[in-house]
């Protein structure tokens, strides 16, 4: 799939660091270092703007390494950056830690994955099929 982008960073395009990836990292495009005190949260630019296909969307996702290492995640994760958006690429982190965090520019901040969405009509009906589950909620299957 090809998606046309527009580069306005100081970083080289995203890429998929292993053969069978699911998601690009994305970097930080920044004039100075932005710090994320403890529990802070921050809207970080990366200077690229995207156009996807219709019936596709970007996910914004954390990287699990500077989640478990140090406490840094997104806010509203997944994001998602819809088709006809055509803005800068930002990605909102939070420090849940309790130690302050530097952000620089090329910093890996979050990880993109591209997928296919459908869109839904709705049929509203009195009554469900019923399945086995049925209204289980949180936790009905038990601990174990």
């Amino acid at each position: 799939m090809i998606i046309r982008v527009i580069n306005k960073s100081k970083n080289g395009l995203p890429a998929y660091e292993t053969m069978h990836a699911a998601g690009m990292d994305l970097r930080a495009d920044l004039e100075t270092t932005v710090t994320l005190k403890p529990f802070e949260r921050k809207l970080i630019p990366t200077g690229l703007h995207i156009e996807l296909p219709e019936g596709f969307e970007a996910q914004i996702r954390p990287r699990s390494g500077l989640a478990f290492k140090y406490g840094i995640s997104i806010v509203n994760s997944p994001g998602t950056i819809d088709a006809d958006y055509r803005g800068e690429i930002k990605v909102l982190l939070i420090n849940l830690s309790d130690q302050v965090f530097e952000i620089n520019t090329g910093d890996r901040i979050a990880q993109m994955v591209v997928a296919k969405h459908e869109q839904v009509n709705w049929e509203e009906v009195e009554v469900l099929n019923e399945t086995t589950r049925g209204v289980g909620g949180y936790g009905h299957t038990g601990v174990a």
